[in-house]
């Protein structure tokens, strides 16, 4: 495996961007300098993390999430 973590993951496995075996080894995403451990979605060339809202859930049962702009770094756990 490489040391880059890729440019877009996902946590829901229905999702195209889901990696189980990386989610595995663990992500860890640094927001405009703030270490974040609820992110649900990232991508780094577009710089925007999903986070869920609360507790509530839409109509599919899935978190709601919210959408934040910013400066997304992702590294893998294990090495940092």
């Amino acid at each position: 495996m490489s040391d880059t973590p890729p440019d877009r993951l996902d946590v829901n496995p229905k999702s195209k961007f889901y990696d189980a075996a990386l989610l595995e080894r663990g992500i860890g995403i640094r927001f405009n300098n703030e270490e974040k451990t609820n992110v649900e979605e990232y991508c780094i060339s577009e710089g925007w993390i999903r986070v869920p809202v609360g507790k509530s859930l839409d109509r599919r049962g899935n978190a709601m999430t919210f959408k934040l702009k910013g400066e997304v770094v992702a590294y893998f756990q294990d090495i940092a």
